[in-house]
């Protein structure tokens, strides 16, 4: 989880940068992709009157003509051949620049089933924008406050009495990664079917001292997404998902992201291929259960359920113009202090990167990448059917790079990954 959210044990620094749900993994690279194609959809829709293709003015996003269209069409399906990419669906939709939505590959490399943008995507680290916001809801009610330590909430807790909420949602707590525990990982690999409660994961966790005091320094953990998510479970009187589903989905319309109990997906669903498994082969991941990931990282939605979010988030507004989190506490929620990343800065479960605001995504087999750049008004979404590395880069990073080098140079989400730390 970010970097990224899905790799189960990559580098601390790592999934700083990214927001994935890291499982620490060998090397490998995907194989037998496909040859690629694209199904396109909703085709790209220039301004009738558009400046210079090579436009792209301070803040802003190129105007999408069909030549820059097809600089995208080019350079997406050479990032998949590049990075071994069985599928991806990008998405960009603007005010006033036009709009884009193109599928390319395949969902599915066992039958050939054709990639498109109507497919359910497992969303990892992404779950970790919801949860936050579930949070931050609990404190414009008064139930919680920010600056509370967990402690008062949840016992048992390393450094209970003096981490913050504030520093677990912004990744300033110290508390170990459960998810790169040695434990953890051969526990999942072993049997990627088996269900975790929030207290095992936290186990994990807690035999392993704290990293540094609270508040010193950044450091992506899972583990702090858990903690929140159970205060929001005491504090908000219901289960986590529907609490989630009640207070912030329902209201914006979300009706096609799902915060899952099970390892069921909902059809129609693309398969997942990684190989952060126990041989280090790459394998179908589509059935795994994501209890492992849960507040972190379990959560699954679409391309259109995204393009909702991406502003969303980033403004604090359902898309029917009301609240969805206070002025006050949204405009904390976006405080992003730096992070050991150039140009990223993270808030309070949401990242800043080059002025995109918004989170990316990994679990076993997908990733994604949902981000909003407010100067533009712009939305950019990202899902793709795999997780495995390439030359140590999120394949999720890799391909939004390439897309905002295109559309919004001076804007580009260049997440950098370090090599995993095993």
């Amino acid at each position: 989880m970010p970097h990224s959210s899905g790799r189960l044990r990559r580098g601390a620094v790592t999934a700083t940068a990214v927001g994935t749900l890291m499982v620490p993994l060998a090397g490998g690279t995907a194989s037998g992709v496909p040859a690629l194609g694209h199904t396109a959809t909703n085709a790209a829709v220039a301004s009738t009157d558009p400046p210079s293709p090579s436009a792209s003015p301070s803040g802003g996003v190129r105007v999408l003509t069909p030549d820059v269209t097809h600089q995208l069409d080019v350079t997406v399906q050479q990032v998949m051949r590049k990075a071994n990419i069985p599928g991806v669906t990008v998405g960009i939709w603007t005010p006033d620049k036009g709009n884009y939505v193109r599928s390319f590959g395949v969902a599915d490399k066992g039958n050939g089933q054709r990639m498109s943008p109507d497919l359910y995507m497992r969303i990892g680290s992404e779950t970790k924008t919801f949860t936050v916001t579930a949070l931050l809801k609990l404190v414009d009610e008064g139930k919680v406050g920010l600056d509370d330590p967990i402690g008062k909430y949840v016992s048992g807790v390393p450094n209970g009495d003096k981490i913050t909420l504030r520093q677990l949602a912004g990744m300033r707590s110290g508390l170990f990664n459960y998810s790169e525990d040695p434990g953890f990982f051969r526990a999942l690999t072993s049997d990627p079917q088996r269900p975790f409660t929030p207290q095992q994961l936290l186990d994990y966790s807690f035999k392993h001292p704290v990293l540094f005091p609270p508040g010193e320094k950044f450091y992506y953990s899972n583990t702090n997404l858990i903690l929140l998510g159970l205060v929001v479970e005491k504090r908000g009187g219901l289960p986590l998902g529907d609490y989630i589903e009640k207070n912030v989905l329902a209201p914006a319309g979300m009706h096609h992201t799902v915060f899952p109990t099970d390892a069921a997906f909902p059809n129609p669903h693309a398969q997942g291929y990684t190989n952060q498994t126990a041989d280090g082969k790459v394998a179908d991941a589509a059935d795994w259960n994501p209890s492992w990931g849960w507040a972190a990282g379990a959560m699954i939605s679409t391309l259109n359920d995204l393009r909702t979010w991406a502003p969303t988030v980033a403004t604090g507004v359902f898309p029917d113009g009301s609240r969805m989190i206070s002025p006050a506490t949204q405009k904390q929620r976006l405080t992003t202090p730096p992070t050991p990343i150039p140009g990223a800065g993270y808030g309070l479960g949401i990242f800043n990167v080059q002025g995109w605001i918004g989170h990316n995504g990994s679990l076993p087999g997908y990733e994604s990448l949902t981000i909003c750049l407010p100067s533009a008004k712009a939305t950019l979404v990202v899902v793709l059917n795999t997780d495995i590395n390439y030359q140590g880069a999120e394949p999720s990073t890799v391909v939004g790079q390439a897309i905002t080098e295109i559309i919004s140079p001076q804007h580009v989400f260049n997440l950098p990954a370090q090599p995993a730390a095993h």
